[in-house]
Parts: structure tokens; C-alpha cells; sequence
């Protein structure tokens, strides 16, 4: 998908297309009636404005004893209004909500969240048809704006979207095209109404139909990040999830480090790590302050070595990426934001900062709907196997520990041994990283975490831990002294201080290991289905999975960033859900991506 820069819109902007008034888009969708008792329904409206058709669904939503157990509004809007014009659009207490909530003018599918994410918004900013293209969800109701005689929304793209008897209310006519689409039409009063009732539905793409859509119950393994975030999302859409796992408490191997970093990224082509890292970033950045967490710092600096303050200002002006998101600073600026002296300029992400993420992972578990998710400790799987329409778990003497028609392999490490027979290209990586007391000679303590060749950040004591190593396939759990060296050089060189330790065999620090998949993303979703027929295996979304069966590995040492994502993308894979991210990250992230490689590079 082909970015772009987003360009904010105003309240008296005259040049938005016609589109329904909120009375118009709630009777031609039939609402609230077609939603009674349903456990989801799906809105898309092309154009957003001051969100007038959400305040007033959401509104009406409340005010429905009959109404859907969650209500999801997609709005594609190419000229999105900012924080501060919104602000100016009324303020009852559903619209300070949204202004609240409201995110950066970034080109990305932004999930906000309200009534204990009961109703979800999805915010795609940017141009219409591309959005469409690239949407994965299910939609019971389209509200489109007036698209003109030309097809600038690529109406037959809708057929992809649309579930069985969806409704589209539309100003004008546009007749040819949504006949050709599926649509049975009628007009009322210079609307378009309509019902998607096509001749033949095609089949969706194997890795787009949820694995298991109807489950009440779901068992994740491992109690990490990655772990804890799925049992989140999923408790959210209303499943009872156990958690298993071998420690005796939450996040005590890979997540267990006392403070970890988190932020977004750029680079010039805006490519998909760039995006994912983004998504990822902008979704944590949201929820964190909902969370139940005791300690976090806001903002975070990263040094740039290759580029002048003029290139990164170009760069952020070409990319169109709002100061929210990051800023370029000179080295006066940026050692005011973090008290350390710089040499050279930085990029500095306000929604980055550093946190414990033992704190978060528990935070996820304890941001559930209340005793929906169940922690089992001291639980070693040492197999995994099918039984019927769901899986089983077994311990080293075979025995099985428990049953469950959704599983969610998330272990970490642990991973790699129940998940060998897949052959995806990972590796084990060691990290040490060092702490070091406030009274170490030399020592300058940052205001906020400071990364760039290596890191350094104060903990919730006030002590100072920098890293970290990265040695692959090193399984050697002891501290050394020549990397606690490493670490201390590094430091150095981003605080230009000159730090004297004389005993680096009593300085403490941690070891821990990192799932790294070879293209540098994590594995988010189903797992692949390798003895199964398919006519095409070249793309990701075209190979079978197997049903009831989703992974989260490979989270590098990004895991505090990509965690709270990866759980809702999973959770949306599962149920069946509209996905948090559009269809081409989706692949960029999904475990078969490797099996599509090999299945192209054979064809070739």
C-alpha cells in the first residue's frame, strides 16, 4: 500500500463529498433493528467529518437493550480533521471521548476503543479506494459519500467486504456499478439504497476466514508479553481464556527485564517495518493510559548518525509524518529533553518512553473483563495434539492437562520446540544487559530513555541499565564481564560521560533471550496448514491453516511495542473480527509468509 502524507482537514472545508446526515445513514442501514442480539455488527462509512454518523450510532447503541454485543465503526477519511478543529466540533460527553482518544494525522488504520471496547472505532486515514482494497473485516452496513459518475471508490471492491445481506445507503446513483457489485437497488428521496445479494459468492482467501469463529473458551501458552496481550484482546471480544505457563508468575523469562524501551520508527520509503513498527507503537501509545501500570516515562530520543537536522526535517516533510508521532531536534533540543549533552541531532517520539514489562504484561491481564482470563502456573507443555475440533495439551509424561477449541502458542523460546516441524527461518539470540547504581563515578542519569547504538534508561529505583549484547545462538546464561564492558562503552558514547567501574565482576544485570525471524518481523496469526491441497501457495493469505491454531513469536526485542497489537490481530483472526491493520501488513506478519517465499522461489 502506497502511503502518503495526511493532509488535516477543516470544519468549513466546502470541497468534502455530499454524504447522508446521520438519520439518513441509521434508517437506510435499518438500524437499530438489524443489530438486536447480535454478537457483532460492522458499520464502514466513507468520510468521517466530525463523526457525526459514529457519535450517533454510538448514541443510539447505548440507548438499545436489544443492541449487539460490540459495535465496530470503519471510517475511511482522506482529510481528517485535527485534534484541535475537532475540539471545536461540540462537546457532549460522546464527542469529548472521541476528542480525547482522537489519534496523529498518520496514513494508518488507528483502532480506538470505548464502553470497555464494546464499541470499536477504525479510523483509516487516507484516500478512499486504496483503504478499501486493503480493509479486512466483514460489513453489515456501508455508508458511502457520493462517489460522482466515476467509480472513485472501485465499487466492486465492496463484494469483497460486504457480509451476506449487507445494506449500502449512498446520495446519487451510481446504478451500473453496484449492480455489476452484488447490489439489489432502490432510491428514496436522492438516496441509494441497497442489499448486497449476489448470484455467487466467491470464497475468501484461506488465511481471512477466522479459525475459530464460534469458540467461547481459548488456552494461550506462555504468560509473557506477546502471551498476555492475546489473552487480553481476546477476553475484549468475549472469550474465557486460561493462561499456561511453566514460571510460577507472570512474565519471568524473555519479558522479565526491570525497564524496557518502546517507540515507533521511520525510514524513506515508509516500507512495511516502518508502517508495522508504527501501528504498533500508535496502538500501545493509546491504551497506555488506560492501563493499570504503576510506573512509566513518556518520550523517548533516539540519535541519528547519518543525517543532518536539514535531511531529517526534509525527511519528516516528505513522509508527512505530524510532530505527535516524532520530531527532528538539534543537540541544544534534544539535551533538554533527556539532561545529557549530544553531540550530533535526534529523533524524539512522544509516545515512546520505557516501562516494566513484567508491570505491562500483568497490566494486560488485569485490563480484561473481570475473570475472563485465569492464570495457570507451573505448567510445562510438552506436546500439542489434535483432538476433533480442538487441541489438546499434554505434560512430559503424555498426560493431557487440558482441552480447548482455540489455542495461542506465545511462549517465547519455548516456541521453537513446539513449533520445529515448521521450518521458519528464527534464531535464538542472547541479550545481557547492565544495571548500574546512581553512585557509579561518572555516571549522568538521562531524564528520558536515550537509544541509538545501544541504550540507556532509569528504572522505577532511579538506577541506570543499559544493553544490550545480542549474541546468536549463545546459550550461556551467566553475566560476563566482557559484555557488562560492552554495554558500559555504549553508554559513553550516548551520554559522553566517562564512567569508572573497577569491578565489573560485582555489577549486576540480566540475561534473557530473543525470538528473531530473518525479515526482522514478528509471527502473528494462523498457523499454516502443510499437508493440505491448495490451488495457490504463493501469497500468505491462500494457504490453508489449521483451524483453532494461532501463533505470536518472533517478537525480537520489541515486544513491550508489537505486543498490544499482535493480541488484537490475533483476536480478529480468531473471532473473526475487523483487523486492526490493513491486508498488506497483515501478510507482511503472517508465519506462512515463508512458505510463500519458498512455494515462489520453486515456481521460479
Amino acid at each position: 500500500m502506497k502511503t502518503h502524507a495526511i493532509r488535516p482537514g477543516t470544519l468549513d472545508q466546502t470541497d468534502r463529498p455530499l454524504t447522508c446526515t446521520a438519520e439518513q445513514a441509521l434508517r437506510g442501514s435499518e438500524l437499530p433493528g438489524r443489530w438486536a442480539r447480535r454478537e457483532r455488527f460492522v458499520w464502514l462509512a466513507t468520510g468521517f467529518g466530525r463523526g457525526e454518523q459514529f457519535l450517533a450510532a454510538w448514541q443510539v447503541w447505548k440507548a438499545d437493550p436489544l443492541r449487539c454485543e460490540r459495535l465496530v465503526f470503519i471510517a475511511i477519511e482522506d482529510r481528517p480533521l485535527s485534534r484541535s478543529e475537532l475540539a471545536q466540533a461540540g462537546a457532549p460527553d460522546l464527542a469529548r471521548q472521541l476528542h480525547a482518544a482522537w489519534p496523529p494525522l498518520t496514513h494508518n488504520l488507528h483502532r480506538l476503543s470505548f464502553e470497555q471496547g464494546r464499541v470499536q472505532l477504525l479510523l483509516a486515514f487516507g484516500e478512499v479506494a486504496p483503504w478499501l482494497a486493503e480493509l479486512v473485516a466483514s460489513v453489515d452496513a456501508f455508508v458511502l459519500a457520493e462517489a460522482g459518475g466515476r467509480d472513485r471508490y472501485r465499487l466492486k471492491s465492496l463484494a469483497k467486504l460486504a457480509a451476506p445481506g449487507a445494506t449500502l445507503v449512498m446520495p446519487g446513483r451510481n446504478d451500473a456499478l453496484l449492480t455489476q457489485a452484488g447490489f439489489e437497488l432502490r432510491h428514496n428521496d436522492g438516496l441509494t439504497m441497497a442489499r448486497y445479494q449476489p448470484r455467487f459468492i466467491a470464497q475468501r482467501p484461506a488465511a481471512r476466514t477466522p479459525v475459530a469463529p464460534g469458540a467461547r473458551q481459548a488456552v494461550v501458552l506462555g504468560a509473557g508479553l506477546a502471551g498476555c496481550a492475546a489473552a487480553w484482546a481476546l477476553a475484549e471480544q468475549g472469550l474465557e481464556v486460561r493462561m499456561f505457563d511453566q514460571g510460577a508468575a507472570i512474565a519471568q523469562a524473555g519479558s522479565g527485564n526491570a525497564v524496557g524501551l518502546f517507540h515507533g520508527t521511520l525510514n524513506p520509503d515508509d516500507g512495511l517495518h516502518a508502517r508495522f513498527n508504527r501501528a504498533a507503537a500508535l496502538e500501545l501509545r493509546r491504551i497506555l493510559p488506560a492501563l493499570p501500570l504503576p510506573w512509566r516515562i513518556d518520550g523517548l530520543l533516539r540519535t541519528e548518525s547519518t543525517r543532518d537536522l536539514a535531511q531529517m526535517q526534509a525527511l519528516l516533510a516528505d513522509l508527512g509524518l505530524p510532530a505527535d508521532y516524532v520530531q527532528a531536534l538539534d543537540a541544544r533540543q534534544a539535551g533538554a529533553h533527556s539532561g545529557l549533552p549530544h553531540q550530533g541531532p535526534a529523533w524524539y517520539y512522544p509516545g515512546g518512553g520505557a516501562l516494566s514489562p513484567p508491570s505491562l504484561a500483568r497490566a494486560f491481564v488485569e485490563a480484561a473483563p473481570a475473570g475472563r482470563v485465569r492464570f495457570c502456573s507451573g505448567q510445562a507443555i510438552r506436546q500439542l495434539r489434535r483432538a476433533g475440533d480442538g487441541w489438546q495439551l499434554l505434560d512430559e509424561d503424555g498426560r493431557v492437562l487440558a482441552e480447548t477449541p482455540l489455542l495461542v502458542i506465545s511462549t517465547g523460546t519455548g516456541s521453537l520446540n513446539l513449533l520445529q516441524t515448521q521450518g521458519w527461518p528464527l534464531r535464538l539470540q542472547r541479550g545481557q544487559i547492565t544495571h548500574l547504581p546512581t553512585s557509579t563515578p561518572g555516571l549522568r542519569m538521562p531524564s528520558i530513555p536515550v537509544a541509538g547504538t545501544g541504550y540507556v534508561v532509569t528504572d522505577q529505583a532511579g538506577d541506570v541499565w543499559c544493553g544490550a549484547t545480542a549474541q546468536d545462538h549463545d546459550l550461556d546464561p551467566s553475566l560476563r564481564e566482557t559484555d557488562h564492558e560492552h554495554n558500559i562503552a555504549q553508554l559513553m558514547r550516548l551520554s559522553n560521560a566517562e564512567i569508572e567501574v573497577v569491578q565489573l565482576n560485582l555489577l549486576q544485570g540480566r540475561v534473557g533471550w530473543r525470538v528473531i525471524a530473518e525479515d526482522r518481523l514478528p509471527l502473528v496469526g494462523a498457523l499454516p496448514d502443510l499437508a493440505a491441497l491448495e490451488a495457490r501457495r504463493d501469497q500468505p493469505r491462500f494457504i490453508a491453516r489449521q483451524p483453532g491454531l494461532l501463533v505470536a513469536t518472533g517478537m525480537a526485542s520489541r515486544g513491550i511495542t508489537w505486543a498490544a497489537l499482535s493480541g488484537q490481530v490475533l483476536a480478529s483472526l480468531a473471532t473473526g473480527a475487523p483487523c486492526p491493520v490493513e491486508a498488506s501488513l497483515l501478510d507482511a506478519i503472517d508465519p506462512a509468509r515463508f512458505d510463500a517465499r519458498r512455494a515462489r522461489g520453486q515456481a521460479a
